[in-house]
């Protein structure tokens, strides 16, 4: 390019000056220093116009107008995407957009965040309104999109699914928590040479202390939110108690009185019925003699 060939001709004048000045002097290989690193990044390679995405600066996304690639480095068709994207980047300061991209391998809570299912999958974003684009790929399709507001045909992402909602967020943290299992599963292995069927042994038990200090988390909170209403223990009969109980003790006395009066009623009765049945006994008696004088 240009800026190299200019690099190399400041590099042969500083060779040249290095002839002519005498030897021992300390100012030429300062300056051919300062030479070779002024042109080292422009021999290079030019520098690109994509912005890097990540877990920690996603919020920017929702400021602005942004296009947002999701690629992985061994996908094809991300790969073949590359130049027409770095393309379309440089025209990101005309057309007044941000052009950006996220590797989803390095960064898999975004994935989760955006909830990425084929690759590369590209998304716009307008004042924190996130649409999901599906037209051709190539660099004058993108302008195309971005300079004649295509994009206002397109339905947004609802709120309820959006990045920075609850669901999103959670499921963010569950993309991580299984790239961290993932982490962990081959250090395993690889490292610490223990087998496949040991990994899993390690996980399998982790889950279940996991579950259990959960389920008592739960129980304690339960039983602090909604507590359970606990029967008083009766106190033992002791001699302080002895006064409350002569009231039972004078009911008792009453029924008893009341069963020996029912008692002395009964035998008045069955005294009087006798002494009926011994009255008229006499009198059949008194009488019997009578008739038998009256019929003689």
């Amino acid at each position: 390019s240009g800026c190299a060939e200019v690099g190399a001709a400041a590099l042969a004048v500083g060779w040249e000056s290095c002839s002519m000045t005498p030897s021992g002097s300390p100012v030429v290989p300062v300056a051919m220093m300062l030479l070779l690193l002024w042109g080292a990044p422009w021999t290079h390679g030019r520098r690109s116009d994509v912005r890097i995405i990540t877990d920690e600066n996603w919020k920017e996304l929702l400021q602005g107008e942004w296009m947002i690639e999701f690629y992985a480095p061994w996908c094809p068709a991300c790969q073949n995407l590359q130049p027409e994207w770095e393309d379309f980047a440089e025209w990101g300061e005309d057309l007044e957009v941000n052009v950006a991209k996220v590797d989803v391998t390095e960064q898999p809570g975004l994935s989760g965040r955006f909830i990425i299912t084929a690759l590369p999958t590209i998304y716009h974003c307008k004042d924190g309104e996130f649409r999901r684009y599906q037209g051709p790929r190539t660099k004058k399709d993108f302008i195309n999109f971005i300079s004649e507001k295509e994009w206002k045909s397109i339905e947004p992402v609802s709120s309820w699914f959006g990045p920075g909602s609850v669901l999103m967020s959670s499921m963010s943290a569950l993309f991580q928590l299984s790239m961290w299992i993932r982490t962990c599963h081959n250090y395993f292995i690889e490292d610490l040479g223990l087998p496949v069927w040991g990994s899993y042994a390690v996980f399998a038990l982790a889950t279940l202390l996991s579950g259990l200090l959960l389920g008592l988390c739960m129980i304690f909170v339960a039983d602090c939110l909604f507590p359970s209403k606990r029967r008083r223990p009766q106190p033992y009969p002791s001699k302080k108690l002895l006064p409350e109980s002569q009231p039972l003790q004078k009911v008792e006395e009453e029924q008893e009185d009341d069963e020996d009066d029912v008692s002395e009623e009964e035998a008045g009765s069955k005294e009087g019925t006798n002494k009926d049945f011994a009255q008229n006994a006499i009198r059949q008696r008194s009488v019997g003699p009578s008739l038998a004088t009256d019929k003689s």
